[in-house]
């Protein structure tokens, strides 16, 4: 026993004292869901509400309460509705017996009643509330009669009023039963739903009337703490709109109550007013609001109990904890709270979908490994295994049935070996009759020489058709996996812009407010959503402008200061009448702006060319220029070059690498048909931040660059597209200047002068002798002066664009109004 004992000591002894918070905590979490489990799985609730609802009066007479919520709970939760019965009987018996007598003929009348409303009617939920006002009436009555005799004329009104009551307070309870019996997944209240959750809980207090603690009343310490509770969380609107109904309802159960319903109006409005004050201050509007309206409504005598009650309310709510104030506010829209809930919610979305992204990202990057040629054979390994397959292949053919197999291949092998790869070699490059002295050797050498050569040069044909077909699975995968590749890395870079969550920025919001405000412009308010250089995004509301340009003259340009980046309109929403707001929005414009200029001319004047060309406006702040040349001329010309464009227009879109993107079109085409049909593309890609420029010369001619006096060409030397499956081909990059004339033509252009030996030192002599920078002149000088040169005649198909690289230079931008702005200060 001794041992027992000391060994209980010791485990008490070795118990840390610093996890008793913890513990706590746990104990407190547990008794939360274990209250939460009683209240609202059991029907704990039920039982409360039930009791107080069956205990509730209008005017010390009319019972309009017990019928709508026992029918309410019958409807939404069937299986509680037994409790919801007791309740209400038992709250109805510590009124009256009459009182009792009509709660258990109303309800026994509805169970009796439903099942043939539910035969004759589909949707018998909109038919509740007649019944339920049509049952109160005549249960009213027939009460009546049982007791009392015929119903006088004002028994009858009363009974009517109180059975439109019950057809309203139907409607009700059907929202607001649901909201205190069940888990709510959608973490936002209407406004009807918070109103009729507030017109149940006040008509609960009615029940609580007559409750006493020595001269304290029940109903008006809970209505008190109810109204102070609502202005705390929700503010002003709703803590007001709390107290006006509360004390209605209350006032119509008593008559002596109706000056309560001010108190609580003003109680709500003061209590949401301070609520900046934490508890301290919403209790204080409460103090206020009793001392203002005790000492008004029922003079100094009643003064004492008034703030007795207020006091106890105020306690109450103190001794609130916060974390049911919090789970409250998530529910009422306009609260911290609430837009914490929502903005977890977005935000939980958001990385859903982002990491779902970024799977489809990681699928497309594990395919476009397990396609990727590393994880294939070397060349040269796989070559050699061929090799050793064909040959074996040959001798499994010739060698089989001969007797000296053994000598040939166990004793002689790499003799034998070297014979046959050469006879291979050789009958491949088709030279295997004209080496006769390989042919001498192997006929001393083999028994059966003549046949082994007559098979070898019969499967070398589809030993070399095999290998062809391989080259290209070869080639294809690697397309394949380079695509693959490609999708890749668009879907995580799209992954990670989704998780790119909005900064805060609401100091450089005041700074912007103030700057214009001292400038003399008045501001509504001012959202930034970004800062990032070259992706500023702004919004502001400023009063109706009457059609002047105040944005695009004045706060654009003083943006642009503040920031030090130009700064544009980028939408505007008018003000639809004269003293509303206008909401505008600002954000960064490009550093470069390309202004471009076309002339074409189809051969010997013909409305269809072969050549087709495209300006694309790419998303990322990037601009590409391409020309495409399809073999020959005419309509069949315009299609494929035109259908290249269109491919490499879909998949530049969509933010793919440059590199992928051509290889997919050549894939395409060189797929697609079996005719000879090829065509050119020479493309520029330039970015608009810094004028870098990227060119891809597909089997087209050179561009050139005129920079003041001086012609830079650009060139390289790739084939066409659809020649060849697997093509390889070198990027050109060059920086333009503001100012800069990219001029890109097609070959009819370059080699069209006649009589020209040289046509690049020609082209370049006439870019030099230009006099004018128009873009639009430019390419149409260029496009006469080869015209001429053929006396009038156009021989191909002919296309020139001109691009010229300028800064970008709003209208209003040079008005330094920020610069004035200080200087007035």
């Amino acid at each position: 026993m001794e041992r027992i004992e000391s060994r209980l000591i010791n485990q008490i002894s070795e118990v840390p004292l610093n996890n008793t918070p913890a513990i706590f905590s746990r104990w407190t979490k547990h008794l939360k869901l274990r209250l939460g489990h009683l209240f609202i799985h059991k029907g704990f609730l039920l039982l409360v509400i039930g009791f107080l609802l069956g205990r509730a009066l209008i005017l010390s007479k009319l019972i309009p309460f017990a019928l709508p919520f026992f029918v309410s709970v019958y409807m939404m939760r069937r299986e509680k509705a037994g409790l919801a019965f007791i309740a209400l009987v038992a709250g109805s018996l510590t009124v009256s017996f009459e009182t009792a007598l009509f709660v258990l003929g109303g309800m026994v009348s509805f169970l009796l009643l439903y099942p043939f409303i539910k035969k004759f009617f589909d949707e018998s939920l909109k038919t509740l509330p007649v019944v339920v006002f049509c049952l109160s009436f005549s249960t009213k009555l027939a009460v009546i009669y049982l007791l009392s005799g015929t119903p006088t004329m004002y028994e009858n009104i009363m009974a009517l009023i109180e059975a439109g009551l019950g057809f309203v307070l139907t409607l009700i309870f059907l929202q607001s039963i649901p909201l205190l019996t069940m888990q709510k997944y959608k973490q936002s209240l209407r406004s009807e739903e918070i109103i009729s959750l507030v017109i149940l809980l006040a008509s609960m207090l009615t029940g609580t009337i007559g409750w006493q603690l020595s001269d304290l009343s029940a109903e008006y310490i809970l209505s008190r703490y109810l109204v102070l509770l609502f202005a705390f969380v929700a503010g002003t609107t709703v803590g007001s709109t709390v107290g006006v109904v509360t004390g209605l309802i209350l006032s119509l159960a008593n008559v002596d109550n109706l000056y309560e319903m001010g108190l609580l109006a003003f109680a709500g409005l003061l209590g949401g007013l301070l609520k900046e004050g934490k508890k301290i201050g919403a209790a204080f509007g409460m103090l206020v609001a009793t001392l203002l309206i005790g000492l008004y409504g029922n003079g100094k005598m009643d003064v004492v109990p008034t703030i007795l009650e207020s006091c106890v309310a105020t306690l109450l709510f103190l001794l609130t904890p916060s974390s049911l104030i919090e789970k409250v506010a998530k529910y009422v829209p306009g609260t911290v709270e609430y837009m914490n809930e929502q903005q977890q919610y977005v935000r939980k979305v958001r990385d859903v979908t982002a990491q779902r992204v970024s799977q489809f990202s990681r699928v497309f990057q594990a395919l476009a490994n397990s396609f990727s040629s590393d994880r294939l054979l070397s060349d040269h390994e796989y070559s050699e295994r061929e090799v050793d397959y064909f040959l074996s292949n040959i001798a499994e053919k010739t060698c089989q049935t001969c007797f000296r197999k053994e000598q040939c291949w166990s004793q002689q092998f790499d003799t034998t070996y070297d014979y046959m790869k050469q006879i291979m070699t050789e009958a491949e490059t088709g030279n295997l009759m004209q080496n006769h002295k390989l042919l001498r050797e192997w006929d001393r050498y083999c028994m059966k020489a003549k046949k082994m050569v007559e098979v070898m040069e019969k499967d070398v044909a589809i030993y070399q058709a095999n290998q062809k077909l391989r080259k290209q699975i070869q080639e294809s995968r690697k397309l394949v996996a380079e695509q693959l590749m490609g999708v890749s890395q668009v879907m995580e870079d799209f992954a990670k812009e989704i998780q790119r969550e909005r900064e805060n920025h609401y100091l450089q919001e005041e700074q912007i407010f103030h700057a214009l405000q001292e400038f003399g412009i008045e501001v509504g308010h001012v959202d930034i959503y970004s800062l990032e250089k070259g992706n500023i995004d702004i919004e502001m509301s400023i009063p109706y402008c009457e059609g002047r340009g105040e944005c695009e003259k004045l706060i654009a340009p003083m943006l642009s200061d503040i920031l030090d980046e130009t700064i544009v309109v980028k939408r505007e929403e008018c003000a639809a009448y004269p003293n509303g707001y206008c909401r505008v929005a600002f954000g960064s414009t490009k550093a470069f702006v390309v202004e471009t200029g076309v002339a074409f001319a189809a051969k010997g004047g013909g409305f269809v060319s072969g050549d087709s060309y495209s300006m694309i406006e790419l998303g990322a702040g990037k601009y590409a220029i391409a020309i495409s040349d399809g073999m020959g001329n005419g309509e069949r010309a315009h299609n494929e070059s035109n259908e290249t464009l269109r491919l490499l227009q879909k998949i530049l879109q969509t933010g793919i690498d440059e590199t992928v993107a051509i290889k997919s079109i050549n894939s395409i085409l060189s797929l697609r048909t079996t005719d000879e049909i090829f065509s050119t593309l020479d493309l520029a890609i330039i970015d608009l931040q810094n004028a870098a420029t990227k060119f891809l010369k597909i089997g087209s001619i050179p561009s050139f660059v005129k920079r003041g006096n001086k012609v830079i060409k650009i060139e390289s030397s790739n084939l066409p597209i659809g020649i060849i499956k697997e093509f390889e081909f070198e990027m050109v990059s060059e920086q333009l200047k503001a100012g800069d004339l990219l001029i890109m033509m097609s070959d009819g252009v370059f080699e069209g002068p006649s009589h020209v030996e040289n046509h690049e030192l020609w082209m370049k002599r006439k870019i030099t002798e230009l006099q004018t920078n128009d873009p639009q002149e430019v390419a149409d000088l260029i496009m006469e002066e080869v015209i001429r040169t053929r006396s009038g005649k156009i021989e191909d198909d002919m296309t020139v664009i001109v691009a010229k690289i300028k800064h970008n230079t709003p209208k209003w931008a040079t008005i330094p109004a920020y610069m004035y702005a200080k200087k007035a200060q």
